[in-house]
């Protein structure tokens, strides 16, 4: 068969390009955009604040009393604001529990990850990292720098196993830990107290990305790494995108250690700063979830709602508002989301590499847009889906 993406005229280099592009569709994993169509079974947009009217009150208001859409520069020329710094100092002080807190903004939760892993860790130093950590966090690290050593999935004696062989090793550095606390694509937590444990006992540093736990778990939507959040050894990320309904991630740390991102971190430095109007909405959705005990209420009702209808068809339960339904092969997943998603369903398909080969699977993310009525319809569809051979 011709290459669909083959060039007649042009550069004779871009064939190596098309090549890539038709291995991925002859494998079922070839990418594409795709508009929103249908009930939302796929945003992260878990409280449905992003269209929510006290968000758009919130930007409204910030523009009548001038707020600039944009920064104009980067924060260490003429683009801090004074809306980024009232942002940091409200982050610190709502995840933050130590005096000792600081918060840096970044424009997303990517930029933010790799900078944290680009930046803090120095010469000689041991990152472990879970083997399901965000891509964002992987992309930072640089390994002729520092070692970088993979642990398995939630395995805290796998991980303590590497930092002694490490240590016996006669090597010194400083040892860093990350880990989501609620898994993107599983949907499971972190063993959170036994890292934390961990972290005390060897004296490590301890990195935990809270994107999708922030709003949705702790006291006043904190995450789920609130209780240790302000110890000297704790660094936190919250995207803002998420459950907050606006845009960038807020890095909690100390702030020796935030003094060093402002110095160091070439994704901060470089980069002209976030909207100022975004951080004046983000100052809002942190009021927001703070007082949201209702709409996490109305979430864990969805989650076990939802839960109930998947063991119903013998299907696994993640505990959380990221429910994976595991297809297994790649074309089968985007079959099955392809014909769900004509049934009215906004749902999709998750592939390798974003998932482990083999694993292919409908993400289903569940979301104050939704109602139990509309699983149950989601579910009776699903059910006929998978029931075709």
């Amino acid at each position: 068969m011709e290459s669909i993406h083959r060039m007649s005229t042009g550069p004779h280099n871009l064939s190596s390009h098309a090549d890539v592009l038709d291995a991925l569709a002859a494998k079922g994993r070839l990418r594409s955009l795709t508009r929103t169509r249908g009930t939302d079974f796929t945003s992260n947009d878990y409280l449905a604040l992003a269209e929510s009217g006290a968000l758009r009150d919130a930007a409204s208001q910030a523009l009548a009393r001038g707020v600039p859409l944009g920064a104009g520069g980067s924060r260490l020329l003429r683009g801090n604001h004074p809306e980024h710094e009232a942002l940091e100092e409200e982050a610190a002080s709502f995840f933050g529990s130590g005096a000792d807190t600081r918060a840096l903004y970044f424009p997303t939760g990517f930029a933010a990850n790799a900078a944290i892993a680009a930046t803090l860790p120095r010469r000689g130093d041991l990152i472990v990292h879970d083997a399901l950590i965000h891509a964002s966090f992987r992309d930072g690290l640089e390994p002729d720098r520092i070692q970088v050593i993979e642990a398995p999935h939630n395995d805290v004696d796998a991980i303590e196993d590497i930092i002694k062989s490490w240590r016996a090793s006669g090597a010194t550095g400083q040892v860093w830990i990350a880990a989501e606390t609620l898994y993107s694509m599983d949907g499971d937590r972190a063993p959170l107290s036994e890292l934390v444990a961990l972290a005390a006992r060897h004296d490590a540093m301890l990195v935990l990305d809270e994107a999708h736990a922030t709003g949705v778990y702790g006291e006043q939507g904190r995450g789920l790494g609130a209780a240790c959040e302000g110890a000297p050894n704790i660094i936190s990320l919250h995207t803002c995108g998420k459950a907050l309904g606006a845009a960038g991630a807020l890095v909690c740390l100390p702030k020796l250690y935030r003094d060093f991102m402002v110095n160091r971190g070439r994704a901060f430095i470089y980069s002209t700063a976030p909207s100022p109007l975004m951080a004046a909405v983000v100052r809002a959705g942190l009021k927001l979830i703070a007082g949201a005990e209702q709409e996490r209420a109305q979430l864990a009702a969805l989650v076990r709602h939802a839960e109930a209808g998947l063991r119903n068809m013998g299907l696994g339960v993640s505990g959380s508002q990221i429910q994976p339904i595991i297809i297994g092969e790649d074309r089968r997943a985007v079959a099955i989301a392809t014909a769900l998603q004509s049934l009215g369903h906004d749902i999709r398909a998750i592939r390798p590499p974003t998932v482990p080969e083999g694993t292919a699977r409908l993400r289903l993310a569940l979301t104050l847009h939704v109602s139990a009525s509309d699983l149950d319809a989601l579910f009776a569809d699903l059910a006929r889906e998978m029931a075709k051979p």
